[in-house]
């Protein structure tokens, strides 16, 4: 009888349960799969060596996939070399078990359901071993007891689990990619030509690069100061209201050119971005909103503003130190609780990887994984990525001071994985802070005249500012002109935009 693990003093519970197998369908598999080779392209793209409960049948399994790799034939005659050794073949009988497992033809026939079967058990077993996880790490009390990171570890774990089960790779007919593509293209088509993607709020960049798209990696980068977390907010924010826009019109959601938002702020806090957010809707400098310096009547613009956006479908992550795991953990959880069709991370070198490293190659490295994971997550749910990231030094060495890709930070692998690449560039930033001596009475006409040239080229910049379209998959590299209000930290169109055919850094 088995033995009874009592947990709770209510429940009694199997201490040793049998784990879920069926040895008997991986002989029978392994001997169609000897008898006729050609099976092994119906089930090798799902069933891996370790499915199998028993290991020799594993390493059977395994001999098989290599030696029909190489267009040899797998029978026992040609496989017994690779287990005269084994240990566990040995136990069996020797390599005589090899022509045992072939014993009956009639198990070619039901091949592909044995393979079926030993691929769900597999995946069984996988659960239970989740399961234990969760009950031995919950009843251990021994280190610091942190039961919303135990609970974030089985999320991912179970995330593993379902995606394992799921990675069984479908090969789309052609017919199939023309009708997402003729798709995409109505949504362009109805959204005046220019919008097949998630509006970014800016006209200007709309029609520059079609929206943000689902499944896509987006860059967008700049150097301190040139309010790149200022254009992800209005982004951010844009794409909240015209989804709440599209469902109130009865637009059905997967239409929307919107999407409810989910905003992983590593840098900033929560009320910081809210306060952003009602500067510019309430337009109440965001400075005097920190210091509290409004009159009544702004206060009530304020109000207004806090009340129209309170039901704004944009969910803000303020934890600091996020793992590219919990990211992806937390995202995969908003996007079955709140539907998010997007999502905005400030900024990627404030994530960290898997590993320890944090320094030279390590950090390389870890970079590669970060950009890697966003890509991979844009994937796997089906929406945009916009990830912020800082640029090298380098850009304020030069005498030009544009950004270019070889300009990204620790790694070329965020070019790499990136399907866009914006930079944000703001020239009255750079002459700001070239403001020559003032002139006085008395000085000489030279300062005189390097004043008032300064004063002209601060007229000519001041408020404007450049997306750089610097890498496109689906389109030309460009720029894009935009306003920028620094009082309210908005970005807007110009009017009568011009675009610049091609971008050539």
């Amino acid at each position: 009888m088995a033995e009874i693990l009592r947990i709770d003093g209510s429940q009694d519970l199997p201490a040793s349960p049998t784990l879920p197998a069926n040895v008997e369908a991986e002989a029978a598999l392994l001997g169609a799969l000897m008898i006729d080779n050609r099976i092994v392209e119906d089930v090798q793209l799902r069933l891996k060596a370790h499915h199998f409960f028993e290991p020799l049948h594993g390493r059977i399994y395994d001999a098989v996939l290599r030696m029909t790799d190489k267009n040899m034939i797998a029978n026992p005659v040609t496989l017994r070399p690779l287990f005269e050794a084994d240990e566990a073949m040995k136990e069996v009988g020797g390599p005589a078990y090899l022509a045992q497992l072939t014993g009956s033809g009639a198990a070619v026939i039901g091949a592909r359901d044995f393979a079926a079967q030993i691929y769900d058990l597999a995946l069984l077993r996988a659960l239970v071993g989740v399961g234990r996880e969760m009950v031995e790490g919950a009843l251990d009390t021994s280190e610091d007891v942190a039961p919303l990171a135990q609970i974030e570890r089985a999320e991912t774990e179970l995330y593993r689990v379902a995606e394992e089960g799921g990675s069984e790779g479908k090969v789309k007919s052609f017919s199939d990619a023309t009708k997402e593509a003729i798709k995409n293209i109505e949504v362009a088509l109805n959204n005046g030509g220019h919008l097949s993607g998630i509006t970014t709020g800016l006209d200007g960049v709309n029609a520059k690069i079609g929206g943000l798209h689902r499944s896509d990696l987006t860059i967008l980068a700049g150097r301190p100061g040139m309010g790149k977390t200022s254009l992800a907010t209005n982004m951010a924010f844009a794409a909240a209201q015209r989804y709440q826009r599209d469902i109130e019109d009865g637009i059905e959601p997967a239409k929307s050119a919107g999407a409810a938002v989910a905003f992983f702020s590593l840098e900033m806090s929560a009320d910081q971005l809210a306060t952003r957010i009602l500067a510019e809707q309430s337009g109440i400098s965001s400075e005097n909103l920190r210091t509290g310096k409004i009159s009544r009547q702004e206060f009530q613009q304020l109000a207004r503003a806090s009340g129209e956006l309170s039901s704004l479908p944009l969910y803000i992550d303020d934890t600091p130190g996020l793992t590219i795991a919990a990211l992806r953990t937390r995202s995969r959880r908003l996007k079955r609780q709140k539907n998010i069709g997007m999502i905005v991370v400030d900024y990627l070198q404030l994530l960290s990887g898997s590993g320890k490293g944090s320094s030279g190659d390590n950090r390389v490295q870890e970079i590669s994984e970060i950009s890697r994971g966003l890509k991979q997550l844009a994937k796997e749910l089906h929406l945009p990525v916009l990830a912020l990231s800082q640029l090298s030094r380098a850009v304020e060495q030069r005498e030009d001071k544009k950004p270019m890709l070889s300009d990204l930070r620790e790694s070329g692998s965020i070019e790499q994985d990136a399907d866009i690449v914006l930079f944000v560039f703001r020239e009255d930033y750079y002459v700001a802070a070239r403001e020559p001596k003032r002139a006085m009475d008395g000085d000489d006409a030279k300062v005189f005249e390097a004043h008032e040239q300064w004063q002209r080229d601060m007229e000519r910049v001041y408020g404007m500012a450049e997306l750089i379209v610097a890498k496109q998959r689906h389109g030309s590299t460009g720029k894009v002109r935009m306003r920028f209000d620094a009082r309210v930290t908005k970005f807007s169109d110009v009017a009568n935009e011009e675009y610049l055919p091609e971008f050539r850094g």
